[in-house]
């Protein structure tokens, strides 16, 4: 296994100079339709992994299981494919891994028969103890088929000595540490799990008699379901009957959802804390326009991650805001080997400057993260050579200096640029003629909390303030895996 503190290489194709999150869940009980209903929930969810895509349902007697490489539509837009998933209890995964190589043993859900039967398991996050756990398993027997750490779960509750498999969760969950959210599939029950900070997202819907567990509320409407509520910090949700039971096993913990999801991860459609990503993101714009003492002549967004802050800080300034770039939509992850010649080509595969709209203009160019700052570099030169007279820089969001170990995939900190170079040396770096950071304190405003106000809920900002809510047991202890050796081919077939 890759220890997830450091970079896996990417597909050219699968270039994003973001951070990426790490998986979206959704599940259904009750429902006719739930392998169906399941794909189309995924492919709502698409955006937060593209490496593989799986589903798990069971009749009342068996369980069926799909797991695929690539993207939902790819796989499961044919009919035959979903008649083979019968039942009327599903759930789903689309990975984007952190933890573990990207092999078809990987991905998920996962499934195992214990005791008291079968249990499916779907997860979004990361542990920060599964390695400190998975080599304590081994040592005493377990054995292991794939890298990843949702494994490890699967074998917390396979080994608990409990008989009701309810409580083999609740007893697999209190050893566990990390950002998660868990959506579980066992006989005629669907259950829902969130880390006791709720930094990974887990929302309730329901349609007709269906209860609906899913990443996100975009997620629920593509199959008109209505949104209940968000599970709670440290909640376990029990799907039975067409009953939802609340179980909260651990002690209360104060809220901290993770701000990336508000700045970037969420699809702006969805929902959170009663407002749309894009409402948030566009606040963040206006957070970052009243930081802002620059006149210039346009306002142009980094496509698509930046649109919504661009427009909040245009439109509050009265500027004129321009698509200075215009963006490729239709690059696939396999479009064309990643040789140099075609890698260093670059943005240009997915970005190309609107030179009518630019050409001997002051540029006010906002986005809303900066992380290694080399798209950036490339960005600020496309412009220039487009004509742009002059490029400032404006982030809807802190300088991040820190890593991610709740399941994002963020650089180490030697190559987060602002972990490295003072703002000036970043401005030098990028090319820009200048670059501001919307500041911590503008950010929680715009998003509706008060940093300085202990009644309201602080978000998991460590990548701006190195402030981690939950121990890096394995991060501090060095652990690796070392006892998996079979290489799989990882093919589809």
């Amino acid at each position: 296994m890759k220890k997830h503190t450091k970079i896996q290489k990417k597909k050219l194709m699968n270039f994003n100079p973001k951070i990426k999150e790490e998986c979206g869940v959704f599940g259904i009980s009750n429902a006719k339709d739930a392998s169906a209903l399941t794909a189309l929930g995924l492919h709502a969810l698409q955006h937060r992994g593209q490496e593989g895509c799986g589903i798990v349902t069971f009749d009342g007697n068996h369980y069926f299981s799909e797991k695929r490489f690539g993207l939902v539509g790819d796989n499961f837009n044919k009919e035959k494919i979903l008649k083979k998933l019968k039942g009327n209890y599903a759930i789903g995964h689309n990975r984007y891994s952190t933890t573990g190589e990207n092999t078809l043993r990987n991905i998920q859900p996962f499934f195992a028969d214990t005791n008291a039967g079968g249990i499916g398991v779907a997860h979004n996050g990361n542990l920060t103890n599964s390695i400190l756990l998975r080599n304590k398993l081994v040592e005493e027997g377990a054995i292991f088929y794939t890298t990843s750490d949702t494994e490890t779960i699967v074998q917390l509750i396979a080994k608990s000595k409990r008989k009701k498999t309810i409580d083999k969760i609740v007893d697999a969950i209190f050893q566990i540490q990390g950002g998660y959210a868990l959506v579980m599939l066992t006989q005629n029950s669907l259950i829902g799990v969130r880390d006791p900070y709720g930094i990974r997202p887990l929302v309730i819907g329901k349609i007709n008699n269906s209860y609906v567990l899913a990443s996100e509320t975009c997620a629920l409407d593509i199959i008109g379901a209505k949104f209940i509520r968000e599970v709670e910090n440290g909640e376990i949700v029990l799907i039975e009957n067409n009953e939802i039971k609340s179980i909260k096993p651990f002690p209360k913990q104060k809220l901290r959802p993770c701000v990336f999801e508000y700045i970037y991860f969420s699809r702006p459609d969805s929902i959170l804390d009663g407002k749309s990503a894009y409402e948030h993101r566009k606040n963040l714009g206006v957070a970052l326009a009243k930081e802002n003492n620059l006149k210039a002549d346009i306002v142009v967004p980094v496509p698509d991650s930046g649109n919504a802050a661009a427009l909040g800080f245009a439109q509050h300034l009265g500027l004129k805001f321009e698509l200075g770039l215009i963006r490729n939509h239709y690059v696939g992850r396999t479009f064309i080997e990643p040789s140099q010649k075609i890698r260093s080509l670059g943005v240009k595969l997915k970005l190309n400057a609107n030179q009518s709209t630019i050409k001997d203009k002051k540029i006010i160019l906002v986005d809303d993260s900066l992380v290694r700052g080399t798209t950036s570099h490339k960005i600020i030169k496309m412009l220039y050579d487009a004509g742009a007279k002059e490029v400032h820089v404006k982030i809807a969001c802190p300088e991040i200096k820190f890593p991610d170990f709740y399941g994002v995939d963020t650089p180490t900190k030697k190559e987060l640029l602002a972990a490295n170079k003072t703002n000036d040396e970043i401005c030098e770096y990028i090319g820009a003629k200048s670059i501001n950071f919307l500041s911590l304190e503008g950010l929680y405003k715009a998003i509706g909390f008060d940093k300085r106000n202990d009644n309201y809920p602080q978000l998991t900002d460590h990548y701006f303030t190195g402030d981690y809510p939950v121990k890096l047991i394995d991060e501090l202890s060095d652990s690796k895996i070392t006892q998996l050796s079979l290489l799989n081919t990882g093919s589809n077939n």
